[in-house]
């Protein structure tokens, strides 16, 4: 997405207050030493009292009350999410709204897996530059990973899993409201033909949860690499993040080379997926500084991109006029680039 003008952001996350180390992990069994190595995290957060869709208010309530924005003058609210939200057949968009106070936003559900949150910000700023009434829109994810359901050390491969909400205001940047970061530019590329690596050989089932009692995505990887080898995705992964990177930059008047370009940011997965899925391609596209933000947050489900501006927005690390790349990816596949700077 190319901008005629700066969107302005205001982004923020909530993490619960208790969380497990990863030597309690390793002590307890739930993941070996070898494999919490390649991943390398320290911690990840656990909200066992919190549910995500309570989690996402919590992040919102505080990123609209530092911007001074009233819940009713949204125009939108997106709602991003992984796994399961708290009930079944119900709306948790509609219920982040209605407790927020968002009568006039239509409550809209992402489910773009680990990308949801970086699809919502590009579908709010899509709407602001279509309708020139519309007010700002507000994006929020929220995920948690309890068994039974899922083993937020063990479900997946490349990543651990840590329960978290964020919230991006996307508005108008003409004054009216602060802007923390100011959005510049966005690269999207799809894979679909990747959407196979988390289904495997299944069959498409009748009922949730049955192909297997715990959220398996090592047993359909395994199937995957299987019948098409880990270089397949390997290749397509890193065309498509070089295109994403390539084409945000474009977009955004960037040079890969720039020096006001400070950081390439990464997705919150494990350092030895990273290593091979992502920093190959991301290195590629521009000399910028990787900067990793996750090590104490682990992968936030929908929420890697947007928990990363968030750290941007209320952090030193960007200086005025500075800019950021922030790059993420999710099951299906599709990866994104957005382009931000400090005011």
């Amino acid at each position: 997405m190319e901008l005629t003008s700066p969107l302005g952001l205001v982004a923020g996350a909530w993490y619960p207050p208790e969380s497990q180390s990863v030597q309690d992990a390793v002590a307890r069994g739930d993941i070996d030493a070898a494999t919490a190595r390649d991943l390398g995290y320290v911690s990840l957060p656990v909200s066992s009292a919190v549910a995500p869709p309570d989690m996402a208010m919590e992040a919102a309530r505080e990123v609209l009350l530092r911007c001074g924005v009233r819940p009713e003058k949204l125009s939108l609210l997106l709602h991003a999410s992984v796994h399961h939200q708290g009930h079944d057949a119900w709306s948790a968009p509609h219920y982040v709204a209605e407790r927020l106070g968002a009568h006039a936003a239509v409550p809209i559900g992402l489910l773009q897996q680990c990308n949801g949150g970086a699809i919502g910000i590009e579908t709010a700023a899509a709407r602001l530059l279509a309708d020139p009434e519309a007010g700002p829109a507000l994006v929020t994810t929220a995920d948690r990973f309890l068994m039974p359901s899922w083993d937020r050390w063990r479900s997946d491969y490349g990543m651990a899993a840590g329960d978290a909400a964020t919230a991006v205001l996307v508005h108008r940047a003409d004054g009216t409201h602060p802007a923390e970061l100011l959005l510049h530019a966005i690269g999207t590329t799809v894979a679909t033909e990747l959407e196979v690596m988390h289904r495997g050989d299944d069959e498409l089932n009748a009922t949730p949860m049955g192909h297997s009692p715990v959220i398996d995505v090592r047993r359909t990887k395994r199937a995957f690499i299987k019948a098409y080898g880990v270089e397949w995705f390997t290749k397509t992964a890193h065309d498509r993040i070089r295109a994403a990177v390539d084409l945000c930059l474009r977009r955004a008047g960037l040079a890969p080379d720039d020096p006001r370009l400070r950081y390439a940011v990464i997705p919150r997965l494990g350092t030895k997926a990273m290593d091979e899925a992502y920093l190959p391609p991301l290195r590629e596209s521009t000399s910028a500084e990787l900067l990793d933000l996750g090590r104490a947050t682990g992968h936030v489900g929908a929420g890697d991109l947007n928990a990363s501006l968030a750290d941007l927005a209320q952090g030193d690390r960007l200086a005025p006029g500075q800019y950021a790349v922030v790059l993420n990816g999710g099951g299906g596949f599709t990866f994104t680039a957005m382009a931000v700077s400090r005011p």
